[in-house]
């Protein structure tokens, strides 16, 4: 089981210094990757949930390239339809080709409907407009010539430099865990990425992957990947109230360790740990003390 970390790129610990650090930490620690989230605008209705900011997570992933050498650099998740489709092409792969071929594209149509339409994003088509800019970005990263007619993307006669490193192109990690995004997963996904999900959720998921992958003629389902909520409890403290709907991962290290195991009998593969941490000072210990006394019981 792998294991990475969530950089703060938005909500209270949203500083430089801090997504720096908190990188930095997470390679000399032995994490396997590190993951920002995206948000483009913070709706007021959505602001005690994002934050008032959010570093855009490309250009952050760009930062924290520079400053590590080893971890992968995954998004949970980019939001496909608030971008054009060519440009976002470009930068994930200029990103790999800089980092030399550490990118996980984690993927997602959006939820928040405010912010869809803050963009110009019709909210209902935000489906259609993830599958065919999934489909765009593929063949200009993998096509010596490059042409595509869709609806919402149409280019031909180009040049797309430079080819992502990693062949034919970043692992594409599908998150969401409704019927159309498990459906995208087997479509496009190199794993299943949903947030917070419990054990039981997790079965139904996979179950529905294979049989979506049945039904596809994919040999064999993406595996499954999660992103979820962390806090190491000392003995006399309450869980915590997730920042998200769904489980939070809560208790004392040897406890984390029987919740984990049973994740990884679900077939978790890899896991993005997002600290539950009222500041920078917990931050550092919350991911000192998983990867000392909870991820080594899991190697």
């Amino acid at each position: 089981m792998k294991f990475g970390v969530w950089l703060p790129n938005c909500r209270h610990l949203a500083t430089p210094q801090i997504i720096r650090r908190v990188a930095a930490s997470a390679e000399e620690l032995g994490y396997d990757s590190v993951w920002v989230s995206d948000h483009v605008v913070v709706p007021r209705a959505n602001l005690a949930n994002f934050g008032e900011t959010v570093f855009d997570p490309l250009v952050t992933l760009g930062v924290v390239a520079g400053a590590t050498r080893r971890v992968q650099l995954g998004t949970t998740v980019l939001i496909i339809p608030y971008r054009n489709a060519v440009v976002t092409a470009k930068m994930v792969s200029t990103l790999d080709a800089l980092s030399g071929g550490r990118v996980v594209l984690g993927i997602g149509a959006g939820w928040v409907a405010a912010e869809s339409a803050m963009l110009g994003v019709p909210f209902a088509e935000r489906g259609a407009m993830t599958d065919e800019y999934l489909r765009a970005m593929r063949e200009l990263w993998t096509s010596p010539a490059p042409s595509f007619a869709g609806r919402y993307t149409q280019f031909a006669e180009v040049v797309f430099e430079p080819k992502p490193a990693q062949k034919p192109h970043p692992p594409i990690w599908v998150g969401g865990h409704s019927r159309a995004a498990l459906r995208r997963a087997v479509e496009f996904g190199a794993a299943w990425h949903p947030i917070n999900r419990a054990p039981d959720e997790l079965r139904a998921g996979r179950a529905e992957l294979a049989r979506q992958s049945a039904a596809r003629g994919r040999a064999v389902p993406p595996p499954v990947t999660l992103r979820n909520d962390v806090r190491i409890l000392a003995a006399s403290e309450a869980p915590p109230t997730s920042t998200h709907a769904g489980r939070v991962l809560a208790g004392e290290p040897a406890a984390l360790v029987d919740q984990l195991t049973e994740l990884r009998e679900c077939g978790v593969e890899h896991l993005v740990c997002e600290f539950l941490a009222a500041d920078a000072a917990e931050l550092d210990a919350q991911l000192r003390v998983f990867a000392e006394r909870v991820r080594t019981k899991l190697a």
